[in-house]
């Protein structure tokens, strides 16, 4: 499955793990803001989560450290999707 699939998935949720401010400055449609040291904070949060999860931040390495924290976890619906803005542009 390639990211443009996995974004254009009917049951993906997008979470980007930017700080408030920078996803009020822009983001892509539908996604939900958790910021990454909440999230590392509460990654039970994610634990039990059943449907996939695409990751974004900025540049990517802020969403590749929780997609490699959630799949210690177990988590495997978990991808990472890095920079929002390119991610932004494969949305059907």
């Amino acid at each position: 499955m390639t990211l443009r699939d996995i974004i254009n998935h009917p049951t993906v949720s997008i979470i980007d793990v930017r700080e408030p401010w920078e996803f009020a400055a822009g983001h892509v449609p539908n996604a939900i803001n958790l910021p990454l040291g909440i999230l590392k904070a509460n990654l039970l949060l994610l634990e039990d989560y059943n449907k996939p999860v695409l990751l974004c931040c900025e540049s990517g390495n802020r969403s590749q450290q929780v997609h490699n924290l959630l799949k210690a976890k177990g988590m495997e619906q978990v991808y990472d999707g890095g920079a929002w803005r390119d991610l932004k542009n494969m949305i059907f």
